[in-house]
């Protein structure tokens, strides 16, 4: 079984279940999007001492506490989940409890890669000239995009600024869009 070094940040207790199905690691649970002094301070102390790695649901609650703790301990890593990967087999729901310990393990496995240090930034202008902003099918070819490189779906505003957080190279992007244009031909 793989194990994770850094401290992985999730929703509650059955995404730690989930999660140490797929993967030998810690984690620190949120207990939903109303998150403490206390957590926060976990979770500051973890990312000094180990690194933390943030891996909620793919929804509007899990995007909201990311959006938290990326703001109140900078520097946490990001791992996330395509919603097809989160939904249950049978009733409700949406969340990496429900995922396959495949699909955990592939979106943790994203983020221990090492980034190329030296890259060419990616521009506004490439993004409109790949049609991810202002086009018609802009938040499909989005929604594709952020599956590919793993990095979630954001919206046109956000897009620019998820590509540089993540560090993502040029030449990753180009091979992403050139790969999402494909698709829409096939």
């Amino acid at each position: 079984m793989e194990k994770i070094k850094e401290i992985i940040v999730v929703e509650g207790k059955d995404d730690t279940v989930r999660v140490k199905r797929a993967v030998q690691a810690d984690t620190i649970e949120t207990n939903g999007s109303e998150i403490s002094e206390t957590t926060i301070e976990q979770i500051r102390l973890a990312q000094n001492q180990r690194g933390v790695i943030i891996f909620t649901d793919p929804d509007y609650p899990g995007e909201r506490i990311r959006k938290i703790i990326s703001e109140k301990v900078p520097g946490c890593k990001h791992a996330f989940l395509p919603r097809h990967e989160a939904i249950p087999k049978k009733g409700k729901g949406l969340g990496v409890e429900h995922a396959s310990i495949e699909a955990i393990q592939t979106a943790l496995r994203a983020v221990q890669q090492e980034m190329i240090n030296v890259r060419e930034e990616i521009t506004q202008e490439d993004l409109i000239e790949a049609g991810l902003i202002g086009e018609d099918r802009s938040k499909e070819r989005r929604e594709k995009l952020g599956m590919i490189l793993k990095i979630g779906y954001t919206n046109g505003k956000q897009l620019h600024k998820r590509l540089n957080m993540f560090q993502i190279t040029k030449t990753a992007f180009l091979e992403a869009v050139v790969q999402v244009l494909q698709e829409e031909t096939e």
